[in-house]
């Protein structure tokens, strides 16, 4: 049973542009430019989104993802030709692409890698989208700056090795207010944005992107022959755009090897994008009281449904050529709280250790202060060479979390308050927010919410306790009351760092709680 007599919304409203902006905003002649792909690729995105739809329903009913049948992707002897510009990935650090200062910082951290984002971390709104694209731009071209008012000057993009990478909206979202009332694909806009205002002489290496949110083998051949058709349009030879891929959906985590295979000409590695996959594990077995999820901060790094996975993409991508990347530490380090930086440091050296006994060549951080820890723990300049003995290709890729951290109300307490603040920084144009010390975007406010239906969902089934260990029945009138309580406290308390105003507050806590109660769980 959900929540009941809640109005419904949709969480991240559409983007569309401004009436006019297109003509206005767009440089001249990219419509043009982009309406032959649009009648291309917008169609089959949709039919894309729709097989993701009926292989969700079909799992709720029971049959769930499973490895593929041995085939030409992984019988054959095909490689992944890994560029010199490319070998040393070990850290690539992080960030909404909105954010010029915090580009910049990111750029000049010595960061082997640094990945611009207009998704999970940059609100999709047409104004924050323009402006994370025009400094993408200019961080390409090398010419980006803020202003730094502490030490009154400009500060400017150092010169140096880092590799960019691009992250472009996925395929389940779409974009408005291009052509009419036709909806396109975002993922098309986001990235024929970037190459139709782009010269290969002016960058340092090929344009690169990296794709998020896939959920099929079948959709590589969605990005590749994108890249491909922008290629010839462009006059560049046919394999020059360059990319990484995210494995952050559950059906994609059996169909590894297949995606390298579909997009082989230019995918250049695979990224576990862990909370998102936790998020997609939820989803996926959201109608299994197995897989009822203990408090998010009480899983384990190492817990197996992450570990199998950690052991296994590694596995592939050495297999075949390519690097295999970790995913993010939430936890942020503090220059003001020493005990909290001590803590969020050590969790991370730990976690990113892991991550290179299981062979990864790299890893994922935010805050420039994690980049030598997380290099650190890698070798340089991967790990390519580096196979497990006797690996198994075809793992148990859901080992139920039995026994696994703890399941409490002040956990749902929890969830319900960051889902809140998320979702009020996000009103407020914050698509990411450092909440007491952790780092929450739109894949964890996902886990979140996803955590509050499950017990929800299987209320009197599942036990969660309160602080004497007495279970608590998790009924929609419970969940609405601790929306209620939590909002109170977020109103009432005058020293709190969020952004926004009671008005926003209230509107974000509707929002989310509405989100719960309709199974809005896609990653939008």
């Amino acid at each position: 049973m959900l929540i009941e007599d809640v109005e419904p919304v949709v969480g991240f409203q559409l983007n569309s542009a401004p009436l006019g902006a297109g003509k206005r905003n767009l440089p001249p002649g990219f419509l043009e430019f982009l309406e032959p792909l649009h009648r291309r690729f917008t169609p089959w995105q949709r039919s894309l989104v729709r097989h993701r739809g009926h292989v969700l329903a079909v799992s709720h009913r029971g049959h769930r993802p499973i490895h593929f049948p041995p085939a030409d992707a992984t019988l054959g002897d095909w490689r992944i030709e890994l560029p010199d510009w490319c070998q040393d990935q070990r850290n690539q650090m992080t960030g909404p692409a909105d954010d010029a200062e915090l580009v910049v910082k990111m750029l000049n951290s010595g960061a082997p890698g640094v990945m611009l984002d207009l998704e999970d971390s940059t609100v999709n709104d047409w104004d924050h989208q323009f402006l994370g694209v025009a400094n993408i731009l200019e961080a390409l071209r090398g010419t980006l700056s803020y202003y730094d008012k502490k030490r009154n000057v400009v500060v400017g993009i150092k010169p140096s090795s880092t590799v960019i990478w691009i992250r472009p909206r996925g395929l389940h979202i779409s974009q408005g207010g291009i052509f009419g009332d036709d909806l396109m694909s975002a993922s098309l806009f986001d990235v024929a944005r970037v190459v139709t205002q782009i010269d290969p002489g002016e960058l340092k290496h090929p344009l690169s992107f990296y794709i998020p949110k896939s959920e099929s083998a079948e959709e590589a051949l969605w990005w590749r022959d994108l890249f491909q058709a922008l290629a010839e349009m462009s006059g560049w030879p046919r394999d020059y755009i360059k990319c990484m891929a995210l494995v952050e959906s559950h059906p994609l985590a059996f169909q590894m090897e297949e995606f390298l295979y579909n997009l082989r000409e230019h995918l250049l590695g695979l990224n576990l994008g862990r909370w998102d996959y936790m998020a997609s594990l939820i989803h996926f077995n959201l109608e299994d009281p197995d897989w009822v999820l203990p408090d998010r901060n009480t899983i384990p790094h190492n817990v197996p449904f992450f570990q199998n996975l950690r052991e296994l993409l590694p596995e592939i991508c050495h297999k075949r050529g390519a690097l295999a990347i970790g995913g993010m530490t939430a936890l942020y380090p503090s220059r003001e709280d020493a005990e909290l930086n001590a803590r969020a440091l050590s969790v991370l050296e730990k976690d990113k250790k892991n991550e290179a006994d299981c062979l990864m060549d790299g890893a994922w951080t935010g805050h420039p202060d994690q980049n030598r820890i997380a290099i650190d723990q890698f070798p340089f300049p991967n790990q390519l060479s580096a196979r497990r003995p006797n690996a198994e290709r075809y793992p148990d890729l859901r080992p139920a979390p039995i026994g696994v951290g703890q399941k409490t109300l002040s956990g749902t307490r929890a969830a319900v308050r960051t889902v809140i603040r998320y979702r009020n920084g996000v009103l407020n144009g914050k698509g990411a927010s450092l909440l007491d010390g952790y780092m929450e975007d739109l894949a964890t406010d996902r886990i979140y919410r996803l955590m509050i239906a499950q017990r929800l969902n299987h209320e009197g089934r599942v036990p969660i306790a309160d602080e004497s260990g007495r279970a608590v029945p998790h009924t929609p009138e419970l969940i609405t009351r601790l929306f209620d309580e939590e909002l109170e406290k977020l109103i009432a308390n005058p020293a709190r760092a969020d952004l926004g105003t009671p008005e926003t507050f209230s509107e974000a806590r509707r929002i989310s709680e509405a989100m719960v109660a309709n199974r809005e769980f896609n990653p939008v």
